[in-house]
């Protein structure tokens, strides 16, 4: 029989002992939390009728709204990564003037009502905004298009990745990618195979996030994009349309948003622990 290790001991030690009363305390001072957090949750997966739920997947509103969340969501998070990653690596790599400065500037939507953020896409690629009312002389018009929607999602959700890829990028061992320069490797074949590949949990991380709020966004979407079903109206939009007019597809669609959310975060939680625990 193999012996066990002092590790093992002790886990087995500490899963006799009782709970320390310090830690039955906080798992007591955390309770209400969880449960303002879990109860609004709980209560509408209650409220929900599965005959009147399956019923709502006739509707071409829900289907139309599923789809074009995932369009619009998929098209978001691939510009937040192709576009984003510059942008981090350079404030996580970089110092010059104004780099304070910048920073902030990427942070900003993230706190901005996207209400204003809806009012400042549209000031600026309406008809008659800034840069829109040029686009709209030579025949492009964006705001209340589909594209307007992948717009405002990049805007409120592009930030959150950046901010979680700078600090994936500005922890990573620098000795690693001088060690694979001095051996030859340009710099973007030690940003390809050393930087990347040592960051990437971090970035999906920030990926998902990005793309959750994404999925999420209301405000700057129907200012700067409307609610026109097919069109510009995602999940979140139908959401707030029926429920004014119709609670069960309201409730669907709630339903919907909150599962593939549950499950995303779940997936990508358990495919962080694996990196973490791989040897």
């Amino acid at each position: 029989m193999e012996r066990t290790t002092t590790a093992q001991r002790a886990e087995i030690e500490g899963r006799r002992r009782p709970l320390p009363l310090t830690t039955l305390g906080l798992v007591l001072a955390s309770l209400p939390m969880l449960a303002y957090l879990l109860i609004p949750l709980l209560a509408m997966i209650a409220r929900v009728d599965i005959a009147a739920i399956l019923a709502q997947f006739a509707n071409p509103e829900v289907g139309q709204a599923i789809w074009l969340s995932i369009t619009t969501t998929t098209w978001c998070t691939a510009l937040a990564l192709g576009l984003g990653t510059p942008l981090a690596f350079l404030l996580a790599r970089r110092r010059f003037r104004g780099r304070s400065l910048l920073d902030t500037l990427v942070e900003l939507p993230m706190v901005l009502p996207p209400s204003v953020a809806g009012i400042a896409l549209l000031i600026a690629f309406g008809r008659r905004g800034l840069i829109g009312a040029s686009l709209d002389a030579a025949g492009l018009q964006i705001a209340f298009t589909t594209v307007a929607v992948v717009m405002a999602q990049v805007f409120v959700a592009a930030p959150f990745y950046i901010k979680t890829a700078v600090a994936g990028f500005a922890g990573i061992e620098r000795e690693l990618e001088q060690a694979a320069a001095i051996d030859g490797a340009s710099p973007l074949q030690v940003f390809r195979l050393i930087t990347l590949p040592l960051a990437w949990p971090v970035l999906l991380g920030g990926l998902v996030m990005s793309w959750a709020r994404a999925l999420g966004e209301f405000g700057a979407t129907i200012i700067f994009a409307g609610n026109f079903p097919g069109r510009t109206q995602t999940m979140p939009l139908a959401i707030y349309l029926g429920f004014e007019l119709d609670l069960d597809l309201a409730l669907t669609l709630a339903l919907i948003l909150l599962a593939v959310s549950f499950l995303v975060l779940w997936l990508v939680k358990a495919i962080l622990r694996q990196r973490v625990h791989a040897p």
